[in-house]
């Protein structure tokens, strides 16, 4: 088999490889040159109308809108599943934190308003003020959960996120006097800009519908700049020592720990991480929607945000932004079918697993891609060895 010359040990390009062998091929600016035209492309979606893409009955901007929540969501959640290998099932309870940390300082209903005549938090940037601090509470309940449970592995880990996403969505409901139970918290701190005749309260209110600069484009582009900022971070940690020691860990822990790599740190990083993420898309939330509950971060809502991820493609930031995309889409474009969403995705995450197990996008593995190319070079046949030279040969 090694001497046949026919036989290639290479593994066939896909599209999806040829594509990113051309673009890490690029030089930075080169990169910068050739994105930048296409985040301007995908920025302009809502007001282009484009009639294949704009949804019926639903207001686009406000669907894009959504869509940035769900791509931050969907990044952050793929730093726990697809870099780290954690699974954590109760991702929302994080998403949860995030936004009742912002509906908590801003809303009259809350004993903790800081937004009246005593507070120190002027209406006008309130929201803005408490993105940081969503971030920060949100990071250390990460740290705060992780720190005890991240010793366990697989099945058990799942089952003690799921049971921390739970335990936030029954302390919104049980906790009246703070989070006022199931009515909820309303009239939440947004940014107040563009505030003129005809948009009294400013072109972020949820009264700003008429247009094709409604409230929701203007939410989608500041969700676009928060994904943005998500993807710099992100990538530039997997391109260190950090993302080589969360890829070690997803592989095998055993090993990865056997090498020196402190497992337990990387992991309580990523999970930290991961929880920040989630909750600055908390924020978006409850900034966008005004109005926080508890409805709206149950089990159901975990499982589809891990669905987005397993979808797209866990270990890949575009894939996980595909997968997000998929989910807060498909569902607003094709109204007939919102009822069965839950139905549709696990039959097609079953599918998934059944013939493209890597989600839509999968991660490039190049540690497998080394290994293809060493079995390469170790298949091909070996130069025939020179004969030795004799002496006097030449006479």
């Amino acid at each position: 088999m090694t001497n046949n010359p026919s036989f290639d040990a290479r593994p066939k390009a896909g599209v999806g490889d040829s594509f990113r062998s051309w673009w890490n091929a690029q030089s930075r600016p080169m990169q910068w040159l050739f994105g930048v035209p296409f985040i301007l492309l995908i920025a302009l979606l809502p007001i282009l109308n484009v009639p294949v893409l704009t949804t019926v009955g639903t207001n686009f901007g406000g669907v894009m809108a959504q869509f940035g929540m769900y791509a931050l969501i969907a990044i952050g959640l793929n730093v726990v599943v697809g870099q780290a290998g954690l699974l954590d099932l109760g991702y929302v309870g994080f998403y949860a934190v995030g936004a009742y940390t912002v509906a908590l300082l801003t809303s009259p209903d809350s004993p903790w308003n800081q937004t009246g005549p005593d507070g120190w938090l002027s209406s006008s940037w309130a929201w803005l003020a408490c993105l940081p601090l969503a971030v920060a509470i949100t990071a250390l309940s990460g740290l705060i959960l992780g720190s005890p449970t991240l010793r366990l592995r697989g099945d058990y880990l799942a089952i003690v996120t799921l049971g921390f996403g739970e335990i936030v969505r029954l302390l919104a409901d049980n906790l009246t006097d703070v989070t006022n139970g199931g009515q909820g918290l309303s009239q939440i701190a947004y940014p107040h800009l563009g505030e003129t005749e005809d948009k009294p309260y400013g072109v972020f209110s949820a009264g700003n519908t008429g247009g094709n600069l409604n409230s929701g484009v203007w939410w989608f582009w500041v969700g676009m700049v928060m994904v943005i900022i998500a993807l710099l971070l992100v990538g530039n940690l997997e391109r260190s020592r950090v993302g080589r020691a969360w890829v070690a860990i997803r592989e095998d822990e055993d090993a990865a720990e056997i090498m020196g790599v402190p497992t337990f740190k990387f992991k309580l990083w990523a999970f930290t991480i991961g929880a920040s993420i989630g909750g600055l898309s908390g924020a978006l939330y409850a900034g966008q929607v005004g109005f926080v509950n508890n409805q709206k971060f149950d089990v159901q809502t975990s499982i589809l945000f891990v669905a987005a991820v397993v979808l797209g493609g866990a270990g890949n930031k575009v894939g996980a932004l595909l997968g997000g995309a998929i989910v807060a889409y498909i569902p607003l474009r094709f109204t007939a079918i919102a009822d069965y969403k839950y139905l549709i995705f696990g039959i097609v995450l079953v599918l998934l697993m059944m013939f493209r197990s890597q989600g839509l996008v999968p991660a490039k593995m190049r540690l497998l891609a080394f290994a293809r190319r060493a079995l390469h070079w170790t298949a091909s046949p070996p130069p025939p060895p020179e004969a030795p030279a004799v002496e006097g040969a030449s006479s």
